[in-house]
């Protein structure tokens, strides 16, 4: 509820600089460029009443209020001179190139001014916008609610370097014990609990940072706890080694702050995240519609290669753990799994002739279009497998539940690289692709994945 307090404070404010700024904006025009009595003709008010909502949408994109409580002066600054500048260019496009004005030069002009007074009108609300966001949070509770991992030495100098920051913004709910002797911080902090008690600590105190405080050369315990924690909504930070700090992989948005390595709960940009669900829809919508032809027949093959229904719909596990019927052609006999979960293989007799080309092929997925439409998939992404599966994997690798964070896809790298898995063994291999996705999200590997998909698709080459 706070967090949609602040947005809406915000977007007021842009909305009232935006329509402040072209007012200003079009007095200039009329009365310093081109020599002309001011008057608020219809051009006027369209631009002070409609405009806003082209420059709030703009935002929307960028993802201005997303995660509002963690903007800062200098991101706030970063995202209105990014926002000012490609949104006048758009502008001078697209409303004055088509203006009556005395000299080429009058363009120049135009456009300078509608973008200095944009930037500065949009800087200047924000900003104050900002400070006022930053004492609130500051403010005796209202921080980030801040658990610590370890209770050792380290954690006590961790936590005594942000408590002495000018800008310290976390409000420390307590520590986890990692082993016996590692209890130094009960005196400075609440003790919650050990390891074992980690998921019901999370959830009771609502968490939203995690600083695990053991030294990050021990790899399998810290390895075990980020899985346990990592949701994509908590944000963790670790000790860094002389390796880590070498490699630049120390992100220190406060000169002030403890000497943290922070886990990027997304690699992808938020307009990249907006622009690839915007692809997922257009696509998947005029995919559905061009495709009619290819899904009668489709229908009409599966239906004539055995008895059973066109469509095989089974539960899968999506995005945050949420189960989901994904939509398939049928390729093989009814009853297949009549003995329980199986996974098919290159030779397996349950599978049809007509679903032997279909996978080959691919064509079997197409109606997962619809699923990406209704938000349980993408594109691109990793493949949701079944719970009875996950369990499995989840006891040999852990990772495994960071590939939840996303929506699946329809395709992925490591379906592009293995294709079906036959046994649990190749569904690890298959994670790994799908793991170093995760890693390097953006939206120019999402379509070099959906290029090679493609050819897959052409070659029937598919596993």
């Amino acid at each position: 509820m706070k967090d949609r307090f602040w947005i809406a404070f915000l977007v007021c404010i842009d909305l009232l600089t935006a329509s402040s700024s072209w007012g200003l904006f079009f007095y200039i025009r009329q009365v310093h460029i081109e020599a002309k009595p001011f008057h608020a003709d219809q051009n006027f008010w369209l631009g002070v009443l409609i405009l806003p909502f082209f420059w709030l949408l703009f935002y929307l994109f960028q993802g201005t209020y997303h995660e509002i409580r963690r903007l800062f002066r200098l991101k706030v600054l970063n995202l209105s001179l990014a926002a000012s500048f490609f949104g006048t260019i758009v502008l001078f496009f697209t409303l004055l190139l088509d203006d009556q004005v005395r000299s080429y030069q009058n363009f120049y002009q135009l456009t300078i001014w509608l973008f200095m007074i944009h930037f500065g009108l949009t800087s200047f609300g924000r900003v104050l916008f900002t400070t006022l966001l930053i004492r609130y949070i500051k403010a005796a509770g209202h921080g980030f609610k801040t658990l610590i991992i370890g209770g050792n030495e380290r954690a006590i100098e961790i936590y005594q370097e942000l408590l002495a920051a000018p800008n310290m913004i976390n409000h420390f709910v307590g520590f986890i014990q990692v082993n016996g002797r590692d209890n130094l911080l009960s005196p400075q902090l609440s003790h919650l609990g050990k390891l074992p008690d980690l998921e019901g600590v999370l959830e009771a105190h609502k968490v939203e940072e995690v600083i695990i405080a053991i030294e990050s050369s021990d790899h399998d315990r810290l390895q075990s706890i980020i899985a346990r924690i990592d949701n994509g909504k908590i944000r963790i930070r670790i000790l860094p080694d002389m390796y880590s700090i070498l490699a630049g992989s120390v992100d220190m948005t406060n000169i002030y702050g403890a000497l943290l390595i922070e886990i990027n709960p997304d690699v992808m940009p938020y307009w990249q995240r907006a622009v690839k669900r915007l692809m997922d829809i257009l696509f998947s919508f005029f995919a559905l519609i061009c495709l009619i032809p290819f899904f009668i027949f489709s229908a009409i093959a599966v239906k004539l290669s055995s008895s059973g229904p066109i469509f095989f719909l089974q539960d899968r596990v999506g995005r945050d753990g949420k189960c989901f019927k994904i939509i398939k052609f049928r390729t093989m006999y009814t009853d297949a799994e009549k003995a329980g979960p199986q996974l098919s293989s290159e030779g397996d007799p349950r599978i049809t002739p007509i679903g032997r080309f279909m996978r080959k092929t691919r064509l079997d997925e197409f109606p997962q279009f619809l699923n990406v439409l209704l938000g349980q998939m993408s594109l691109v992404g990793p493949r949701p497998e079944r719970q009875f599966y996950i369990d499995q994997i989840v006891e040999i690798e852990p990772q495994y539940m960071h590939l939840t964070r996303v929506r699946p896809g329809i395709t992925s790298w490591g379906q592009v690289k293995y294709g079906y898995a036959e046994n649990v063994e190749q569904m690890l291999q298959r994670m790994k692709f799908d793991l170093i996705y995760m890693k390097n999200r953006s939206l120019a590997l999402d379509l070099k994945i959906m290029f090679y998909t493609v050819i897959i698709v052409f070659k029937a080459q598919g596993k």
